[in-house]
Formats: structure tokens, C-alpha cells, sequence
């Protein structure tokens, strides 16, 4: 069972360590690739944008999470993970495309701040005992994320970081709206 939950966010790490692998060796920088707002060239990155990383700390920094963040979530709630993670992967960076700074936004964080917001709050909207429990592992484990909220470094994408978070949550608050949700 937890073998077959990590394989989801496996393919996606794969594709980042991929990505940041072949921009190493050929030696273009493929930040391009990335979300730029409100730019016709930028919208590609609405789907390719995660798997672009500045920086080898950056890639480890969201490689980690993105594999135990996904892997709770395939876990737990199977029958809504794929509906789940597409909907942080995509609607997070649509919405940097729409409200984000004019600049290039790559990297997974957004992903990373939207599970996790979903896993925290998922359990709060849902009201099952497991859920909760989730709930409250993800928050003592991530918790601190919600610095990354917060404008502070103005070449981190603390956009990403908020969108993120608010698209994880209004997932769950959605999903547990559903009858047929596992707990």
C-alpha cells in the first residue's frame, strides 16, 4: 500500500531531478520555463514551472517534501489524491500567472505550501478522527512553513508560497464536502 502511494510524487521528483539534470549539463539556464504573470510565454509554466529548480539546495529543499507530502496524501486519501494534486499543481500556478509579481516563479514550493495546506486542513473541515490525526502530524511537521507566506526575500516566490496554501485549502474544504471521501 505505501509503496504504491509514493509512486505519484516519485514521477513528478523524477521529472525535477530530470529537468535540473539536463539544464546542469547543457548549460541553459531553463528559468524561462518558468511562470511569468500575465504573459501569453508565461503560461507554459503553469505546467512546466515546478519542475524547474535555480539551484541544487532549491530542488532538495522541495524534493523531500513533495514525496512525503504526495505519499500522505495517495495514502490516506486515495480516491481523491489524483483530483487533489492535480488541482495544487495546476491552480496554484494559474493563479501566480494571474496574481504573481512580474518575474519568472519556478520550483515546486507551491505545490509543496498547497499539500500541505490541504493535508492540515482536511482533517479540520472533515471531522474523522484519522483526519485529524493527519492533521495534526502535517502541522507539527510543516507548520513553520507559514513564514514562507510572508514577503521576505524578494527572489523567493512567497506568491506561490500563499497561493499554494489557499488553493490546499479550498481543496479540502471542497473535497470534504463530498460524501464518498475515505477518512
Amino acid at each position: 500500500m505505501y509503496r504504491s502511494s509514493v509512486i505519484p510524487p516519485l514521477r513528478l521528483v523524477f521529472l525535477m531531478w530530470l529537468a535540473y539534470t539536463l539544464q546542469m549539463y547543457s548549460g541553459v539556464d531553463l528559468g524561462f520555463l518558468g511562470v511569468n504573470p500575465r504573459t501569453l510565454s508565461g503560461l507554459i509554466g503553469v505546467i512546466t514551472a515546478p519542475l524547474i529548480h535555480g539551484s541544487l539546495q532549491h530542488l532538495v529543499s522541495n524534493t523531500f517534501p513533495v514525496l512525503f507530502l504526495g505519499a500522505t496524501l495517495y495514502l490516506f486519501y486515495d480516491r481523491i489524491a489524483p483530483q487533489v494534486f492535480f488541482q495544487c499543481y495546476l491552480l496554484t500556478n494559474l493563479l501566480v500567472w494571474i496574481f504573481g509579481r512580474p518575474y519568472y516563479h519556478i520550483g515546486a514550493s507551491g505545490l509543496v505550501y498547497a499539500l500541505a495546506g490541504f493535508l492540515i486542513s482536511f482533517g479540520i473541515f472533515r471531522r474523522r478522527f484519522r483526519a485529524i490525526f493527519i492533521s495534526l502530524v502535517i502541522l507539527l511537521l510543516y507548520g513553520g512553513m507559514i513564514y514562507g507566506i510572508l514577503p521576505q526575500d524578494s527572489y523567493i516566490s512567497w506568491e506561490s508560497h500563499l497561493l499554494g496554501f489557499i488553493v490546499g485549502v479550498g481543496s479540502a474544504f471542497g473535497m470534504s464536502r463530498i460524501r464518498r471521501v475515505a477518512n
